[in-house]
């Protein structure tokens, strides 16, 4: 049974995603690792490595013009997992929110650029190893944590988190759409989700896969509809995520 055309709404919304995405990737172009900044230019990098989940290990490098990188490791999926998307790395452009971008240099600049002990004391569940640093024209420096001790920085890691996610998540789908369709629909349910509990973030990065999804014929309509769902969403990031 063929597909109604998509709703001009959510096509218009599709469209804005898109062109979102387009413009992150024509402005995203740096390498993953550079080990020099221009002269006045800053940087803001941030690792994560937690060995029980996937990715274990990721880096997310911002510069202050916008562009960005994501580099992970693959894990190593236990001996009983039935998960048909097996852990690969990722290397790649991405863009950030431009409101997450700003909270994040706006707090590096008024925290001494991460010169100071930003680790919370005490017996804590362990989330991972999380470091972040800054450099740049006015100064460099980097602390590392596994809880901040500032709820404001806690809640810029726990968003830089949700990017990785979103990553992940796109990663995923486009393993599935092309080998495992019969798993979209769980994994876009997930995603929605996510979103609904601020795990995931930054739906423009992976705006591509949502779209090639959405208008795939020959996959459910359900999961075409999710699709569309989560693209509308793409139109303003900044209210949406």
């Amino acid at each position: 049974m063929r597909i109604r055309p998509i709703p001009t709404l959510l096509a218009v919304a599709l469209a804005a995603c898109t062109l979102t995405a387009a413009q992150s990737r024509e402005t995203a172009k740096a390498p993953a690792q550079l080990s020099a900044v221009a002269p006045d230019s800053a940087r803001i990098v941030y690792t994560f490595d937690q060995p029980e989940l996937q990715p274990p290990q990721y880096t997310i490098t911002i510069d202050a013009n916008g562009m960005g990188h994501f580099v992970s490791k693959a894990g190593t999926p236990p001996p009983d997992d039935t998960d048909d998307v097996y852990p690969a790395p990722m290397d790649r452009e991405i863009r950030l929110d431009p409101a997450l971008m700003g909270d994040l240099f706006d707090y590096a600049r008024a925290h001494r650029y991460f010169n100071e002990n930003c680790n919370r004391r005490g017996k804590l569940a362990f989330t991972g190893n999380k470091t972040i640093s800054y450099v740049g024209p006015e100064g460099r420096g980097s602390c590392a944590f596994v809880w901040a001790a500032d709820p404001a920085l806690q809640q810029l890691s726990d968003r830089l988190n949700a990017v990785a996610f979103t990553l992940e998540i796109g990663r995923r789908l486009d393993v599935e759409m092309h080998h495992y369709p019969l798993g979209l629909d769980a994994e876009l349910e997930s995603l929605q989700n996510a979103l609904e509990n601020q795990q995931a973030y930054d739906l423009p990065n992976i705006a591509p896969e949502l779209q090639y999804i959405a208008s795939d014929q020959d996959v459910m309509n359900r999961v075409r509809r999710r699709a569309l769902a989560l693209l509308s969403r793409c139109e303003n990031p900044q209210r949406s995520n």
